[in-house]
């Protein structure tokens, strides 16, 4: 689904990612973790080009998506996002959010838009919050209208950069919750976090980031109960 072949991103003399490569297959749940500047978040923004890479090249399926002859929109489509913020328009009710993108880009009826967002807001668990405005949800319920709008669009692959890290603890679950299952269902994902737990029990494989590269790589059991590297060791010492 997702292949990276030595993808490099400078922001001015600080070179962030140096020579990233992976491979994700169909279906696959990834969990990126490490420490804070480690690279993680810029490789993610890469996959939809919310960062251009330097240097590189990421595939989606067979399209080479940093050539210039790619269409950005297109791309996009296929890439849904849900950030650390929720970013919902304050102005908008949860239904209004996750039905903006569709009928906007996809220029889908305004009838079946409406259907299938209402069927996502159920799934995330908010049917009772379909017209509410961001201002009367918790911001683990916003989160989860994010979630909904970003799957509105029917995307091919989900990443999500630290889904729960704005949220209050007692709220982390029932983002986790709605996570949890879309990965039962199969869907392609590539997340973010520091909740070392959650990447235990959903993720197919984990990488660890360190200073720009991929240092490890493995099933959440060599990652977090048979490390090899020292820096991984080091790492998950201070975070379990």
């Amino acid at each position: 689904m997702i292949k990276a072949i030595n993808v490099h991103k400078k922001f001015g003399n600080l070179h962030v990612l140096k020579g990233v490569s992976a491979q994700i297959e169909k279906g696959e749940v990834i969990a990126i973790i490490g420490s804070s500047g480690s690279g993680k978040s810029t490789f993610l923004r890469c996959l939809n080009l919310l960062e251009i890479p330097d240097e590189g090249s990421i595939y989606i399926e067979d399209t080479d998506i940093v050539s210039r002859s790619t269409n950005l929109n297109m791309i996009r489509k296929d890439v849904g996002m849900v950030f650390q913020q929720f970013n919902l328009f304050p102005h908008m009710s949860a239904l209004q959010n996750v039905m903006l993108a569709p009928t906007k880009v996809k220029k889908s009826d305004t009838k079946s838009v409406k259907n299938v967002a209402l069927e996502l807001i159920v799934k995330v668990g908010l049917a009772d919050k379909a017209n509410a405005y961001p201002r009367q949800l918790s911001g683990g319920q916003q989160q989860r209208v994010a979630i909904a709008r970003a799957l509105a669009m029917q995307p091919k692959v989900m990443l999500f950069d630290e889904p729960t890290s704005a949220l209050d603890p007692e709220m982390i679950k029932e983002v986790l919750t709605v996570i949890q299952k879309l990965a039962e269902e199969g869907m392609t994902m590539v997340i973010v976090t520091h909740e070392m737990g959650f990447a235990r029990e959903v993720a197919h494989r984990v990488l660890f980031f360190d200073d720009g590269i991929i240092l490890e790589e493995g099933t959440p059991v060599d990652i977090f109960d048979n490390p090899r590297q020292m820096r991984t060791k080091e790492f998950l010492s201070k975070i379990l």
